[in-house]
This record gives structure tokens, C-alpha cells and sequence, in this order.
């Protein structure tokens, strides 16, 4: 079956980094444009990067961008983010989003999440 699931999270201190990695299965990976989202605690779900189904464009919200890095290995059905100086404003769950792929009519499919705590 369709799944996305997310991996990497962890606890750090402000300035050091995370590599999230969401593993694909089910569906195919490289026709999709994937996306990286982020909900912290009291507050609307944020968009924090999006990538291409073939991994050449990437925009990024505002608040991540020059720390993070959002990657696809296409032959490896993984999408990664590669978060470096991390502050405590970034503490969230974290979800891989496959926005335009439709399993039994529903439109967007989501992983369980990973939980990023950067604290001191």
C-alpha cells in the first residue's frame, strides 16, 4: 500500500543540524512532486520546502531558507531534508507530504511525522 514515512528526528542544541529522510513505497516515487511540512505546538501547519517529481526546483518558506535543503533520490524512492542551524523556533513534527498523489479518492497522502526538538 501507499506510504510515506518519516525518519531522523531527535533532540539537538540551537545550531546544530538534523537529516529527516521520508521513505516512499507503494506508488511512483519520481512522478510526484513531494513536500516537507512542519506543525509546532499551538500553531498552523507550515510548508517548509517543496521539491519537483524530478528534483531540479525547490522553494522554501522564508523562515528555513540558507539552513535547509530539501533532496530526492528518485532510485532510492527517498525524500530527505537537511536541516543545519536549527533554533528552538524550529521544534515541530515533521511530515512528508505527497500533495497530488490520490489513494481511494482522497487527494494528498502524509506521513506518521518525526518529532524535531532543538533546545538547550
Amino acid at each position: 500500500q501507499v506510504q510515506l514515512v518519516e525518519s531522523g528526528g531527535g533532540l539537538v542544541q540551537p545550531g546544530e543540524s538534523l537529516r529527516l529522510s521520508c521513505a516512499a513505497s507503494g506508488f511512483t516515487f519520481s512522478s510526484y512532486a513531494m513536500n516537507w511540512y512542519r506543525r509546532a505546538p499551538e500553531k498552523a501547519r507550515e510548508l517548509v520546502a517543496a521539491i519537483t517529481s524530478n528534483g531540479r526546483d525547490a522553494i522554501y518558506a522564508d523562515s528555513v531558507k540558507g539552513r535547509y535543503t530539501v533532496h530526492r533520490d528518485n532510485a532510492k524512492n527517498t525524500l530527505s531534508l537537511q536541516m543545519n542551524n536549527l533554533q528552538p523556533e524550529d521544534t515541530a513534527v515533521y511530515y512528508c507530504n505527497a500533495p497530488s498523489l490520490v489513494v481511494n479518492g482522497t487527494r494528498g497522502v502524509w506521513g506518521q511525522g518525526t518529532q524535531v526538538t532543538v533546545s538547550s
